[in-house]
């Protein structure tokens, strides 16, 4: 937004001061003035496009209102008012009811006397109202009040009022005043006397800068919201929140984190800001921070975090991180320092670090799930993982990687899932000894790189290994074992002997025609073999080891245009795709298999056979794919039977087509003209030549008998002055 980008300026970005300890540091420099003045003209503007904003995030949240009234719903001690049009509380609902749903009404003020009627009332919500006011004396008789939410509303308007009738509340646990275009000095003046709050929400607000004393009473919460602000400033904010276990502070513009120090926070979302830096407190207390969440901001380095910290998951996802200390072209900087000015008060001090002191002085020995995808890492540092050996999710792809080692010894041994994808991968390493690597690793994502090999025996070990992933490399799959005396085969993968491994993908890895049985001794239950616009060269023989427990196969765009392939021998198919290929014939050993889901999209196929519907095939599917065919709109019979099919869906139906004389139509509703002139190209072609040939016949029959009844004494005549015998009369 407008706000962010004008804090994501380079010339005007600093660290405002956003500390969480006492005596935090401001990061500063002799720039610091400068470039605080420049900031003050767009800061200026910030206010009123800040409202206009949140106009904007709280539209996406109010829904249309009911267009008619009703009666409420009671069920247990819940009493249900959710849309109906109402304009105040009702007052005849029971004096019993805990808990009231008004939500998605118009309701304008909440008076003094609204709830008189609910005195054991413990849940309250009025969100998505039209809620400008609660007037002081309106919770006077509901003491047990516990959870209130009074999300988007425009409780702006007299949010003074409103504070004093929440402070009537000393059981309140739970407030949720999200979307109600408050101000940071509104949110302080609302909650002022809510010490009694464990959770609070301020999210899709206006709040743009955080001090000490907007929640200096909350000193009983664990749960704070404020995502979707336009926060650039944090100090010192959250000191007294000595509970405060879970900060959400993700979409605002914060544009770094620095002195972090809140060592009773277990969850720390700051996603989706600007952020640069991310600087933990220096201290050997230990820190109760278990998910930290820096993902979507601009991160330049890995976060220096906590000395001493129960981390489980890192999400670093799309920043621009990188390791320096090598570079690309072999130039190193493992000697390069950097001086930063310290400015305390009155108080100067210099600090000259190695700039690029790339081993992380944290305990890691926790850390279960590690995400640092879609970032510019094209190494990691050695030892890097060493720090991580309860690691078992590990995501760097959309990197830069051009090599990954994998050492038997490694941390990695309790990884469960790694993903490299759509890195710059040529090589992957691997010392493979007698205990293997990688042991208890159940998916492994290669695709979308340079490899044309994996080490060999990679995956003897292997026990667990369910998933590969290896499409769009140039990878050819290991024949039988190469007997003794021939040539060295060219570089391939070795999947044979996998016995764990269900699920395989091979796409667009160029695959030419496999001979040999490169399966042999697997299990798979699905195979990806898409974009391989050379594989079908000859039969399906190399497949005979996946007969049995195949169950969805993919031969997308494989050349296939025969019609002769036998897909007889595959009776545990459920799945087959064939889309994308140039067949003009439907496959005759289809019609024995019990296929759900069939996939003959982007075919040369005029028509179905007319009894496919009721075939063994027929009777189980479930799914049919039939687009971008050149069907013949004069033989449809096929696609009525389909239509009448019980149980069966073709969800690209309305994208069928058929052909007929240089026309597109669909075969939903053909015109009446067509249906007519197919009916006579249709038509029985013996009959109609009989027909036509008839009346010619039976011409010339009466013409021959008008002929011989004219002529018949001449003809008598001649025919026995011919034969030259008398004959009696």
């Amino acid at each position: 937004n407008a706000a962010c980008r004008a804090l994501a300026e380079p010339s005007l970005l600093i660290c405002l001061r956003f500390s969480f300890s006492p005596d935090a540091n401001a990061v500063s420099s002799a720039s610091t003035k400068s470039a605080a003045t420049e900031m003050e003209a767009p800061l200026s503007a910030l206010p009123l496009l800040l409202v206009l904003l949140a106009a904007g995030w709280r539209s996406g949240a109010v829904g249309a209102w009911a267009t008619s009234p009703g009666g409420c719903q009671l069920v247990q001690s819940t009493m249900d008012c959710t849309g109906r049009w109402l304009s105040s509380v009702p007052g005849n609902l029971g004096g019993d009811t805990e808990e009231l749903l008004l939500d998605d009404n118009t309701i304008r003020v909440l008076g003094n006397a609204s709830l008189l009627s609910y005195r054991q009332l413990q849940r309250l919500s009025l969100t998505k109202n039209r809620l400008e006011l609660i007037e002081p004396g309106a919770f006077l008789l509901s003491q047990g009040l516990r959870v209130l939410s009074l999300a988007d509303n425009l409780l702006s308007t007299n949010y003074s009022l409103t504070a004093a009738a929440l402070s009537a509340l000393p059981a309140l646990r739970t407030l949720d005043l999200a979307g109600n275009r408050l101000t940071e000095d509104m949110v302080s003046v609302l909650v002022w006397n809510l010490s009694s709050l464990e959770s609070l929400s301020v999210a899709r607000n206006i709040i743009m800068r955080l001090d000490s004393s907007i929640f200096m009473n909350l000193t009983q919460l664990l749960d704070l919201n404020l995502e979707k602000n336009y926060i650039f400033e944090i100090d010192q904010a959250f000191e007294g929140l000595q509970r405060l276990q879970r900060l959400n502070i993700a979409y605002n513009c914060l544009p770094c984190v620095v002195e972090f120090g809140l060592t009773q926070l277990r969850v720390l979302n700051v996603s989706n800001n600007i952020i640069e830096w991310f600087l933990s407190l220096e201290s050997d207390d230990l820190f109760e921070l278990e998910v930290l969440d820096l993902s979507h901001n601009r991160l330049l380095f890995f976060p220096v975090l906590p000395r001493q910290s129960k981390l489980r998951s890192l999400l670093l996802k799309d920043n621009e991180m990188s390791f320096y200390q090598r570079l690309p072209n072999g130039t190193s900087l493992a000697n390069v320092t950097v001086q930063f000015q310290l400015i305390d008060g009155n108080s100067t001090s210099i600090m000259t670090v190695n700039l690029w002191d790339e081993i992380c002085h944290s305990n890691l020995s926790s850390l279960r799930l590690l995400d640092m995808s879609q970032n510019q890492v094209w190494y990691l540092p050695e030892g890097f993982l060493a720090q991580m050996p309860s690691l078992t999710h590990l995501k760097l792809n959309q990197n830069c990687l051009e090599m990954f080692d994998l050492s038997e010894g490694d941390p990695l041994a309790m990884l469960t899932e790694l993903d490299l994808s759509q890195n710059r991968l040529e090589e992957l390493g691997a010392d493979v000894g007698t205990g293997g690597v990688l042991p208890n690793l159940q998916l492994f994502n290669l695709s979308t790189n340079s490899l044309r090999a994996l080490p060999p025996g990679l995956f003897t070990y292997t026990r667990k290994i369910a998933t590969i992933d290896l499409s769009h490399n140039r990878v050819d799959l290991c024949p039988q074992p190469a007997i003794a005396g021939e040539a060295e085969s060219p570089p391939c993968v070795d999947i044979r002997g996998v016995e764990t491994l269900a699920h395989l993908s091979l796409a667009g890895c160029g695959l030419r025609g496999l001979g040999g049985r490169p399966f042999q001794g697997t299990s798979l239950r699905h195979l990806d073999l898409s974009n391989n616009h050379q594989l079908l060269s000859g039969d399906l023989g190399w497949l005979q080891d996946l007969a049995v427990t195949l169950h969805v196969l993919s031969l997308r765009n494989t050349s296939l245009s025969s019609a002769d392939v036998d897909f007889s021998a595959f009776n545990s198919l459920v799945r087959l795709d064939l889309s994308g290929n140039s067949l003009s014939v439907f496959p005759p050993s289809l019609g024995v298999l019990r296929l759900r889901s069939l996939d003959l999209r982007d075919n040369s196929l005029p028509a179905l056979p007319p009894a496919v519907a009721r075939t063994l095939l027929g009777t189980s599917l479930r799914e049919l794919y039939l687009s971008r065919n050149p069907y013949n709109c004069c033989t449809l019979g096929w696609w009525d039977a389909l239509q009448r099919a019980e149980g069966l869906r073709v969800p690209d139906g309305r994208e069928v087509t058929c052909s007929f004389a240089s026309r597109t139509l669909s075969p939903r509703a053909l015109p009446e003209p067509v249906l007519r002139s197919c009916r006579w190209q249709t038509a029985d072609l013996a009959l109609l030549y009989l027909v036509l040939a008839l009346p010619t016949c039976l011409t010339a029959l009466v013409a021959f008998a008008i002929v011989f009844l004219t002529f018949k004494q001449k003809l008598l005549k001649m025919v026995k002055s011919r034969c030259g015998v008398s004959s009696p009369y």
